[in-house]
């Protein structure tokens, strides 16, 4: 095979094809991936509605989404009934103020939107500092835990911001959009029940 010669359109026309060819290949690629993916989500998304939910043994009723005012992103509210009373829902949530970026939650509420229990479904926060969100709220030392607790009567904010919760050490950004989302997730569901 005789060598190209050394101008700027063989340059061009090398490097078309090859931006070409790579197009080519992530786009095949993100085709092949894109349903497991998906797949992927849903069923990360079911498991955590499962998880938190107050009563296991409720019925789950179409889900309702609720807009708070400021805020672009929906809230989806996955209301869960049993003798057909309110007895709680899960809450999809988020906060866009993570040190890494977006924070999405899926948080249970009972009737009264007394915390049951939380799920995080993504986060791309500091590994060994943020990323302990997962864990952090749920752990019964100090003041970390948000189980069992309400947002209308304790304040869901840091310590360090006059709040009731500990933040996580070395990590008080990603705390404050934690429990803002929370708080968020109990706004949106007084919402809701104020439309029954």
């Amino acid at each position: 095979m005789a060598k190209l010669e050394s101008s700027l359109k063989n340059m061009l026309l090398s490097l078309t094809f090859i931006t070409l060819g790579a197009a080519a290949l992530l786009a095949g690629g993100y085709a092949i991936t894109k349903e497991p993916i998906e797949k992927a989500d849903r069923a990360k998304q079911e498991n955590a509605i499962k998880a938190v939910l107050p009563v296991k043994d409720a019925t789950l009723k179409d889900p309702v989404e609720i807009t708070l005012d400021g805020r672009a992103d929906k809230f989806v509210i996955y209301p869960a009934e049993k003798d057909g009373k309110l007895v709680g829902a899960a809450v999809q949530t988020y906060s866009t103020e993570g040190y890494g970026g977006r924070i999405d939650i899926m948080v249970g509420l009972d009737a009264e939107g007394t915390v049951v229990d939380y799920s995080v479904l993504s986060a791309a926060e500091t590994p060994g500092l943020g990323s302990k969100i997962v864990d952090w709220f749920k752990t019964d030392k100090s003041n970390r835990s948000i189980k069992g607790k309400n947002p209308a009567t304790t304040k869901f904010e840091v310590k360090k911001d006059g709040g009731d919760i500990d933040a996580i050490t070395a990590s008080t950004i990603s705390s404050r959009a934690f429990l803002k989302a929370v708080q968020d997730a109990f706004d949106a569901f007084i919402n809701y029940k104020n439309t029954l």
